[in-house]
């Protein structure tokens, strides 16, 4: 019988500020996108156990394309294995819209196909059941 957990899909959104420019280009440094991987890791520990967990590895992260400041990010995690303890996810960060300071300085716009930036794996652990 198949875990009910398995497949569980949690996503999060955010706008990138400007004040998280740390390179030129106004990029911003990778911790930032593995930081939106953990908020949305914890929902999923607070969805399937009803605790925050804790995160314990990540197996591979992929850093695809650039995200920037003034972009809006969509963090999603899928559950892919349930064990005693251990949660393992599969991340993937996309661009769904980007600033366009070419044609403006506030000008933006929504992505046709949004833009996956960053990809990963990692591992929760929970609490056992009833502790």
């Amino acid at each position: 019988m198949s875990d009910p957990r398995l497949g569980l899909t949690v996503t999060h959104r955010r706008y990138v500020p400007y004040g998280h420019a740390h390179y030129a280009g106004n990029l911003v440094d990778g911790a930032y996108v593995l930081a939106m991987f953990g908020d949305v890791a914890t929902e999923v520990c607070i969805r399937t156990d009803g605790d925050e967990g804790l995160f314990a590895s990540y197996s591979d992260v992929q850093f695809r394309a650039p995200v920037r400041a003034g972009d809006v990010l969509e963090a999603t995690a899928t559950v892919t294995r349930v064990g005693t303890r251990s949660r393992t996810l599969d991340f993937e960060a996309r661009v769904v819209c980007r600033g366009r300071p070419d044609q403006g300085p506030s000008a933006a716009e929504v992505l046709a196909e949004p833009i996956v930036a960053v990809t990963a794996t990692g591992t929760v652990v929970v609490p056992p059941a009833g502790a």
